[in-house]
């Protein structure tokens, strides 16, 4: 996967605090949040469904968006030879879709930004820390990631990584932003077990991950998609099934405890997002999954 080389890069979606650690300010109920995000790293990316009261703390944290930091971070060239580049060139391309295709279904598409972090970092749904893996918090309305997680994708999970294998998780967590505009995240969310609210939500942002690979060409920033950098997809997306943690962590697999899908089914869903590239193609809310 290349980015094309006279794209222009976007640094404002991305707020970059890397080195600037967490105050250890929790909100309400913060504490809470946090165990429920470190639960959920335990079986796969993300923890779309968490909530918090500390909405305003990024106001007070957050330095100016695509600060020095990512001064080196201008064209489609610095993305494909630089990393940090790179996940601002994803950020800016996924967006771009969902700034189109969101409208379609009646509902507007808002900007969120990812906030780049280095081993630990506040937010409105608590206090995180790099081992948390990336995820998206509704109480702020932002995508965190520590990048060395990529490295952890492949040291502890197993997954051979790849460009496209961060592209996949960028849009994972941003899918997790759409059902937040579309109003479906709160109601969606909880409910362990392989057939639980909770997989089908994270099932859905695989899905939409998928639709956004269908349609990066289109955004003016990637090179067309090879099948190896599906291939990088699909590999991320098995890695972080929770069958395959679970048998690698405890020894054994428990569908009960389930939330965020097994790797065959996190397969299948960013498969079907990526071949169909349309939202009917994510309802993962209805029969069996």
């Amino acid at each position: 996967m290349t980015f094309r080389q006279d794209a222009n890069l976007d640094t404002s979606q991305v707020s970059d605090r890397r080195g600037m650690g967490t105050t250890g300010l929790i909100a309400g109920g913060g504490a809470g949040v946090l165990l429920l995000i470190v639960t959920l790293v335990l079986n796969g990316l993300g923890a779309g469904g968490a909530s918090g009261a500390l909405g305003d703390l990024n106001n007070l944290l957050n330095p100016s968006a695509g600060g020095t930091g990512l001064a080196h971070c201008k064209t489609g060239a610095d993305a494909n030879a630089y990393e940090d580049c790179r996940i601002v060139g994803y950020v800016d391309s996924i967006q771009a879709y969902w700034l189109q295709a969101l409208p379609a279904t009646g509902k507007t598409y808002t900007k969120s930004q990812t906030v780049f972090f280095t081993d630990a970092t506040d937010t409105a749904c608590g206090a995180a820390t790099s081992q948390t893996g990336p995820f998206y918090c509704p109480g702020d309305k932002l995508v965190y990631i520590d990048l060395g997680f990529f490295g952890q994708l492949q040291t502890q999970f197993g997954a051979k990584g790849g460009p496209f294998a961060e592209g996949y998780i960028l849009a994972h967590e941003y899918g997790h932003h759409v059902q937040d505009l579309q109003g479906t995240l709160d109601e969606s969310s909880g409910g362990q077990g392989a057939q639980g609210q909770s997989v089908r939500t994270e099932l859905q942002a695989d899905c939409y991950a998928g639709i956004w690979a269908n349609h990066a060409t289109e955004t003016n920033y990637l090179q067309p998609l090879t099948t190896a950098d599906i291939s990088e997809a699909l590999d991320a997306a098995a890695a972080v099934g929770d069958d395959r943690i679970q048998s690698q962590s405890q020894g054994g697999v428990h569908p009960e405890s389930w939330t965020h899908g097994s790797s065959a089914q996190r397969v299948q869903w960013f498969t079907s997002g990526y071949q169909k590239g349309s939202m009917s193609s994510c309802d993962t809310f209805s029969g069996s999954i």
